[in-house]
């Protein structure tokens, strides 16, 4: 591939393509780039609303229809979109060259999970290198349906709300961009929802990890899926027609990844049980985490049901005569149990919640040697457990041969 001349994905969303003057605007900026000289790579997403409206009418006229046939619906979003950009570019004299499912040369390759499939990295690489540079070498500007893929059974999959974001993240990485451009209504990143927060400030710079936290608790950043998928090299920005230009202004996602990563608490802990409906309640958390304090100790996690509070602390030998006393002069629970000399692990990573499997890959090799888990906690984009300090050695070669697929 040519690296003379460096590549941008830029990604325009739906609430963009909403008009004549905002699909104006966007080719207008595609040009200025490309005479910068800049190759450029578009994905676009369906029209605003056009995707609700297929989903909506699809499952009145067919409410038994399938997954898969209510993704070759959703396309059609894409691929109107698709043509209606790149109609744009050419009355502005840039050769595009529209790629969808029905192309020979479609790039992005899924599992079969219809309705929120996930890529395949190996084979959309491949499908990469061999369909879409030529394409990007000949000098044409390539315009991607975002959204959707192709399973390797040739069905058309859909990848989620916001699947778009992981079309162009994809993309980047494997066309080894320098940049992902994603261009929303917003032209940043904002440090709060202006429409349940006042005052929310734009946001110059955050790192993947930031990134991901803040996507995974609920912000409509970006799909939180996309972020597996940035490699570390490629910065992604976030951006509005309302900038100067595709590659100025707005929010900066800076390099780095959010890979897995594995860390080992360096003090014991000691799993303390408080059985009765009292120890679950907020004033009874609050006496408990105070007398923690006091007694020099430290709450490394805490799970909570309507018959019980587990704490998992640290200098828990002394900790659990202190919190039998104060469990029976305050009334907060009926009897404490204990297990002493756990090692905490926290395995912190992409998409550990909601990724299918990932949990089941450590849990199941641990089990198979014998090694018991005495608490599991998940929050947000980590995990944390708890092995006995006698088999932790065996526990972590087990976890980092599992995460890294061997």
């Amino acid at each position: 591939m040519n690296l003379e001349k460096p590549i941008i994905v830029v990604k325009f969303g739906g609430s963009i393509l909403m008009d004549e003057v905002n699909v104006k605007k966007a080719a207008d900026m595609v040009k200025s780039e490309v005479e910068r000289g800049l190759r450029l790579v578009i994905v676009v997403s369906a029209l605003k609303g056009y995707t609700d409206e297929l989903l909506n009418l699809a499952k009145k006229v067919a409410p038994d229809a399938s997954a898969s046939y209510l993704d070759e619906v959703l396309a059609m979003g894409e691929k109107t979109s698709s043509r209606i950009m790149s109609a744009s570019l050419a009355s502005r004299g840039l050769d595009s060259y529209v790629l969808d499912t029905e192309s020979p040369y479609w790039p992005i390759i899924t599992d079969d999970r219809h309705g929120d499939a996930d890529p395949l990295l190996d084979e959309t690489m491949k499908a990469v290198d061999e369909n879409l540079v030529p394409i990007i070498e000949s000098g044409k500007i390539p315009v991607i349906c975002g959204f959707i893929g192709k399973s390797k059974a040739n069905k058309v999959t859909t990848m989620g709300r916001g699947g778009s974001d992981t079309t162009a993240v994809l993309l980047g990485s494997c066309l080894r961009a320098r940049e992902v451009v994603l261009v929303k209504d917003a032209g940043s990143i904002l440090s709060a929802d202006p429409s349940k927060v006042e005052g929310s400030v734009p946001i110059d710079v955050l790192d993947p990890e930031e990134a991901y936290i803040l996507t995974a608790g609920g912000a409509k950043i970006l799909q939180a899926k996309a972020l597996r998928y940035k490699k570390d090299d490629l910065i992604i920005s976030v951006t509005s027609l309302e900038n100067e230009s595709l590659t100025s202004g707005g929010t900066l996602i800076g390099k780095g990844s959010v890979g897995y990563e594995i860390e080992c608490y360096d003090k014991p802990v000691t799993m303390v049980t408080i059985v009765g409906a009292e120890a679950s309640n907020p004033q009874s958390l609050a006496l408990m985490a105070y007398e923690v304090q006091r007694s020099e100790g430290e709450i490394v996690s805490i799970t909570s049901d309507e018959k019980s509070s587990i704490l998992y602390i640290s200098n828990g030998r002394k900790l659990l005569n202190n919190l039998h006393k104060l469990m029976v002069e305050k009334k907060i629970g009926k009897a404490v149990s204990s297990f002493e000399n756990l090692s905490m692990v926290t395995i912190k990573g992409r998409a550990l919640e909601t990724n299918p499997g990932v949990i089941q890959r450590f849990i199941t090799p641990l089990a198979s040697q014998g090694i018991n888990i005495y608490g599991l906690v998940t929050i947000s984009s980590s995990i944390r457990f708890f092995v006995s300090n006698k088999e932790i050695e065996k526990a972590l070669t087990l976890i980092r041969r599992a995460l890294k697929g061997g």
